[in-house]
């Protein structure tokens, strides 16, 4: 398995959760990473990239309140989801590069009201 994503969960409005992608060595270290979120009945979207050199993007529906960081010593990348929203539901999915990217097998994060 290239990416594996962990940490999601069943969590009330306003709470907190934490997800993290581990990926191989090579694939951590050459890609920037990212998690994106596909809604019931949605496309897939942006929720947060960071680069190699530890540059971040973020979706406008989670700026302020989600935080994507590089655990360089593990591998991994941690997506740090703070003061959630119903809207916020969805499966995650932690991605590696763009060209020819690798996807991981999504987590589910259900938000509730």
């Amino acid at each position: 398995v290239q990416l594996q994503a962990s940490g999601g969960g069943l969590v009330q409005a306003g709470g907190s959760l934490r997800l993290s992608c581990a990926a191989s060595r090579n694939i951590f270290r050459l890609n920037t990473m990212g998690w994106y979120r596909q809604a019931p009945g949605q496309q897939r979207e942006l929720v947060a990239t960071i680069t190699t050199g530890g540059v971040t993007n973020y979706g406008d529906s989670v700026k302020g309140r989600f935080t994507i960081a590089r655990d360089n010593a593990n591998n991994t990348v941690i997506l740090q989801m703070n003061s959630l929203k119903p809207e916020d539901t969805a499966v995650y999915y932690c991605k590696a590069g763009s060209f020819r990217p690798y996807w991981g097998q999504g987590t589910l994060v259900t938000v509730s009201s």
